[in-house]
């Protein structure tokens, strides 16, 4: 492999720049809408005003209520105004984590700890999931010791009540819902599941990391979307990401509770270190103060009408593609989604070259599997390239129409064989292998 050492001398300003520009130019063009997944666009305005609040805490750390009092001051607004939207009360509480991978790990932890002292018999603890639930959820599990039990979904891509309540154990203390699904933008069955954990005496958590930005107000504008929020009862815990459809920064997301009580069992605390008392809320100690500035910024600036229009920029948008979409012979838009996340497929068109044909004229447009299928998640951004998008993938379509399989891009290949894979611990493993092999140095 290559070294890189240290240069002995800094690279003057002017020239550091021009690299880095360069190093850029090859990335995924978000600003111009062509792509549907990672950035969540509401355009320059609001752009600004989030790189305006971060670049003024840039340099201070969230890590210290006390050092920074109006930090602290920020992060619970956001939560409280988070937990507003989502059906909470005053009781209602959380905390701001660097993402919704994080925001799960500390769910998950909580939940375990509570179970620790309410269930002591519990020594396996099992967390229940659907199949289409953020792979997210397995990491926190491999992480905090508790076996993922996943049910495979209906054909509504939902979860299926039924088949997880024949999952249920002793073992369980989680149950796993989404809202909406990340693969195909559905929400899963949230009142039924709430039932059965109340019932059954067992924490549920919504995962809203997706959905919790932009359900609320698509539920005002008058779509139909299911109940999903702390209005259920059953609901235990939610996580929502800001940097998602609340578009603030990345590095910025909420893990809510329905109560206090809950929520000190995500706290650590050390007595005994020599530097003080040393306490933190979530896995981060340090914590970047600009991602908590700007999601205060954001959403004060924008309050409830600039989401409304916001969520109904990316409605109208989705709807358009949705129908578009559909009305294409070889194409079909799988379940039913809520909001302005979907997937489409086709039974007679090699979706993987598809994408690759896409990428041809310069959108990029992910790849699933398990069925095969590509993902759209539509920003307000994306109505003024829709019309384009439409017209090139129906290019696209025709292009690839009986494509010889020698012609597919490594990474379509990739996809193909992995999703075909009977043995799902050797498609593991080399998507393991294929990281440690693209993080070197080139």
């Amino acid at each position: 492999m290559k070294e890189l050492r240290l240069p002995k001398e800094g690279t003057p300003r002017k020239l550091l720049f021009e690299k880095m520009n360069e190093m850029k130019s090859g990335d995924a063009d978000w600003r111009n809408g062509r792509m549907f997944s990672l950035i969540y666009n509401a355009g320059d305005t609001v752009l600004e005003v989030a790189k305006e609040a971060y670049a003024m805490y840039f340099m201070e750390n969230g890590l210290s209520p006390f050092a920074f009092p109006s930090l602290k001051k920020m992060e619970t607004e956001v939560i409280a105004m988070t937990a507003g939207l989502l059906g909470g009360d005053a009781k209602t509480v959380g905390s701001l984590t660097c993402g919704g991978s994080e925001s799960i790990l500390m769910a998950v932890k909580t939940a375990r700890d509570y179970a620790r002292e309410k269930r002591p018999g519990v020594t396996a603890p099992e967390l229940l999931a659907p199949s289409t639930a953020h792979p997210a959820w397995d990491k926190a599990c491999h992480y905090l010791g508790l076996k993922p039990v996943r049910v495979p979904v209906g054909k509504d891509f939902r979860a299926n009540v039924d088949a997880m309540k024949g999952e249920l154990n002793e073992n369980t203390i989680l149950i796993v819902a989404s809202a909406p699904t990340y693969p195909h933008g559905v929400v899963d069955s949230i009142s039924e599941l709430g039932e059965i954990a109340q019932e059954r005496g067992i924490w549920l958590h919504v995962d809203a990391c997706l959905g919790g930005l932009i359900l609320p107000f698509v539920s005002k504008l008058g779509y139909e979307v299911p109940a999903f929020d702390f209005s259920v009862p059953g609901v235990t815990s939610m996580s929502a990401d800001l940097h998602k459809y609340g578009f603030c920064p990345k590095g910025c997301s909420a893990v809510l509770y329905r109560d206090s009580e809950r929520r000190k069992k995500q706290y650590f605390a050390h007595a005994d270190f020599p530097g003080g008392v040393y306490g933190t809320s979530t896995l981060s100690g340090a914590r970047p103060g600009g991602a908590i500035a700007a999601a205060w910024a954001v959403m004060n600036f924008l309050g409830e009408s600039g989401y409304m229009k916001l969520a109904d920029i990316a409605m109208k948008t989705t709807r358009k593609l949705i129908e578009e979409i559909n009305a294409m012979p070889d194409m079909k838009v799988l379940g039913s989604p809520s909001a302005s996340v979907f997937a489409f497929a086709s039974d007679t068109v090699n979706v993987y070259a598809l994408s690759d044909a896409l990428k041809e004229k310069n959108w990029l447009v992910e790849k699933q599997q398990l069925p095969a299928s590509l993902h759209m998640t539509v920003s307000p951004f994306h109505s003024v390239v829709a019309d384009a998008f439409i017209a090139d993938l129906a290019a696209a379509v025709e292009e690839v129409r009986g494509i010889d399989a020698k012609k597919l891009s490594q990474e379509a290949v990739m996809y193909g064989v992995m999703a075909t894979l009977p043995d799902r611990a050797t498609a593991k493993e080399f998507a393991i292998n294929y990281l440690n092999q693209i993080y070197t140095l080139e």
